[in-house]
């Protein structure tokens, strides 16, 4: 488990390892107010986004509360909630 932050960097490196990136969009800009589906990810590939990170951070994360994680923002701060549970359980 890991004991630091969840960051926009880190959720980059995951989508483009789980579920690549279209060429026409760049992840690499101000993203972290754009949809996801505005990014090219739907549905599937963010599953697969929070599983890869669930197995990297040791952290479960709920599927609705996945699936309401509309933007990268959103689900960094998921992520790092969870994160932060798990250090005071």
């Amino acid at each position: 488990m890991s004991t630091k932050n969840f960051t926009l960097d880190d959720l980059k490196r995951i989508l483009r390892e789980g579920a690549g990136s279209d060429d026409d969009i760049d992840i690499d800009g101000d993203i972290l107010d754009a949809g996801f589906e505005q990014l090219g990810y739907e549905s599937l590939a963010l599953l697969e986004t929070g599983s890869r990170i669930e197995r990297e951070y040791g952290i479960t994360l709920d599927e609705p509360s996945l699936v309401d994680a509309t933007t990268p923002r959103a689900l960094i701060a998921l992520v790092n909630a969870h994160l932060a549970d798990s250090l005071a359980a």
